[in-house]
C-alpha cells in the first residue's frame, strides 16, 4: 500500500468516470472484500469493491437498497509533495564524504612518516639552470655513498665526473645539442666531436657523503681553434669553495679523427655563449717533463681499457686516464698524501684494443714522504706498451690532516 502511494506520487493519474458491468469478485477474503484489477484509466488510487451479500429484513420483510450501476470505489489520496520528501538521502552523501576523509587520512600517513629535522634538505637535486645573463650554467649534485673512497671523501674521479655532466647539461641546457655527445647541430652535420687537450684542476677540500656540492661551469674562447672550459664547486649550503678546474677543447672528426678547425657555422653556434673572462685556475706553464723506464721510479704494466670504459665517441674518457695514473703511485704514498693539484695533457685517444703502462717519478724526494709537512710533487706518463704517449701529467699532493681519519676504522663524530 505504501508502494503504491510513493508510485501515485510521483506519477499521479488522472481519474475519468467510466461505466464498467459488474464483475465477479476475486480472491475473496473472510470479510468480504477483495481488489479490484481495474485498468489504470479508472483511477490511479488504491480500489475497494464491496461484496454483495443478501438483503436484510426488518420483521420478516426484505428490505431493498437502491443499487448503482457502477461500483463504489473507495480511492485513496496521494501524500501531498513537500520539500522534505524530495530531499537526497543524507546518509549515502554522509558516507560518500566519510570514506573520502579516511583515504586521504591514509594517503597523508603514507607520505609523512620521515621524522621532521631542521637539517634535512628539502630539494637538493636542482637539474640545472643558466644564470648570469646565460653565460653560466649551475647544477647541485649531492655525493652518493659509491662515490667516497678509502678516505671516506669524494674521489677526484668522482668529482671530474660531476665537472663532465655539468658540461654536457650545459650544452643541452642552452639547445646547442646535437646528435653527437656534447656536439652542435653544425659539429654533428660535419662529423666533428669535442676533444680535451689541457685539465688543470685544484682541490682544497673533498666532500664527504651526503654533502651537496654546487658545480659552475662556462666557456670561452682559448686561441684560434680552440674552447676553454672552467668550474667552479663549492659547497651549496656554506659557498665554500671546494675545487676549481679549467680545461681546453679543440675540434676532432670522429671519421678521420684528424683535429680540425672550427668552421665559422659552428663559431656562429657557439660564440654567443662565450664569456670574456680569464681562467679561473692560474695556468702552469712548464713543461712536463717526459719519463721513460730509467726516470721512472715506479711502473705499472697491462692497464687494458674494458667495455665500460669506452664513450659514445668510442674511445676511453678521459676521466679514466686519471685512474689508470694513480695506478703507479705507491699505496704507502697514497695512505698518508691527498691530490691537491693535476695538470694532464693529452696526447693520443685510446682504444678498447690498447694496453698502456703508467709511470710515476717523485720529484721532492725518493720515498715521497714530505718531511716538513709541505707538499709533494710527482711526474706521470700513461703511454702505451708499443711506444706512444696517451697522456703527461703532473700532480701535487699534501701531506693528510691529523684529524682527516688517521685510521680507516675511526668513525667521524656526528655534527650537532
Amino acid at each position: 500500500m505504501v508502494a503504491a502511494a510513493a508510485t501515485s506520487a510521483f506519477f499521479p493519474a488522472t481519474t475519468t468516470s467510466s461505466s464498467c458491468s459488474p464483475k465477479k469478485p476475486e480472491n475473496l477474503d473472510t470479510r468480504g472484500i477483495s481488489l479490484s484489477k481495474k485498468p489504470s484509466s479508472s483511477s490511479g488510487g488504491l480500489k475497494v469493491k464491496a461484496n454483495a451479500q443478501a438483503p436484510p429484513k426488518i420483521n420478516g420483510t426484505a428490505v431493498s437498497f437502491p443499487q448503482s450501476t457502477d461500483e463504489e470505489v473507495i480511492t485513496t489520496t496521494p501524500p501531498q509533495r513537500t520539500f522534505i520528501n524530495q530531499l537526497p538521502d543524507w546518509s549515502v552523501l554522509l558516507t560518500a564524504i566519510t570514506a573520502m576523509f579516511l583515504a586521504a587520512e591514509k594517503q597523508w600517513t603514507l607520505l609523512d612518516w620521515k621524522p621532521r629535522r631542521p637539517d634535512m634538505l628539502v630539494d637538493p637535486f636542482e637539474l640545472g639552470r643558466i644564470v648570469q645573463n646565460g653565460f653560466v650554467f649551475t647544477q647541485n649534485f649531492s655525493i652518493r655513498s659509491y662515490e667516497i673512497g678509502a678516505d671516506r671523501t669524494a674521489s677526484i674521479e668522482s668529482l671530474m665526473n660531476h665537472l663532465q655532466e655539468t658540461a654536457l647539461n650545459h650544452v643541452k641546457t642552452a639547445g646547442l645539442l646535437g646528435d653527437g655527445f656534447g656536439s652542435t647541430p653544425e659539429m654533428s652535420s660535419r662529423d666533428l666531436i669535442w676533444v680535451v687537450t689541457k685539465m688543470q684542476v685544484l682541490v682544497d677540500r673533498y666532500p664527504s657523503w651526503g654533502d651537496v656540492v654546487q658545480v659552475d661551469t662556462w666557456v670561452s674562447s682559448s686561441g684560434k681553434n680552440g674552447m676553454r672550459r672552467d668550474w667552479l664547486v663549492r659547497d651549496s649550503n656554506t659557498g665554500e669553495t671546494l675545487a676549481r678546474a679549467s680545461s681546453v677543447w679543440v675540434m676532432m672528426n670522429k671519421i678521420t679523427r684528424r683535429l680540425s678547425k672550427i668552421p665559422e657555422e659552428v663559431r656562429r653556434e657557439i660564440t654567443p655563449y662565450f664569456r670574456e673572462c680569464g681562467s679561473i685556475v692560474e695556468e702552469d706553464g712548464r713543461k712536463l717533463p717526459k719519463l721513460d723506464d730509467s726516470t721512472a721510479d715506479y711502473v705499472r704494466s697491462g692497464l687494458a681499457p674494458r667495455w665500460n670504459d669506452l664513450d659514445i665517441n668510442q674511445h676511453v674518457n678521459n676521466v679514466k686516464y686519471i685512474g689508470w695514473i694513480l695506478e703507479s703511485a705507491p699505496l704507502s704514498f697514497l695512505e698518508n698524501h691527498e691530490l691537491s693539484g693535476m695538470t694532464l695533457e693529452y696526447r693520443k685517444e685510446c682504444g678498447i684494443d690498447n694496453v698502456l703502462q703508467s709511470l710515476t717519478a717523485v720529484c721532492n724526494n725518493a720515498t715521497g714522504i714530505s718531511q716538513d709537512g709541505g707538499t709533494v710533487e710527482c711526474a706521470h706518463l700513461l703511454r702505451l706498451e708499443s711506444g706512444p704517449e696517451i697522456v703527461r701529467g703532473r700532480t701535487t699532493w699534501r701531506p693528510k690532516h691529523a684529524n682527516n681519519l688517521g685510521t680507516l676504522d675511526q668513525i667521524p663524530a656526528e655534527n650537532n
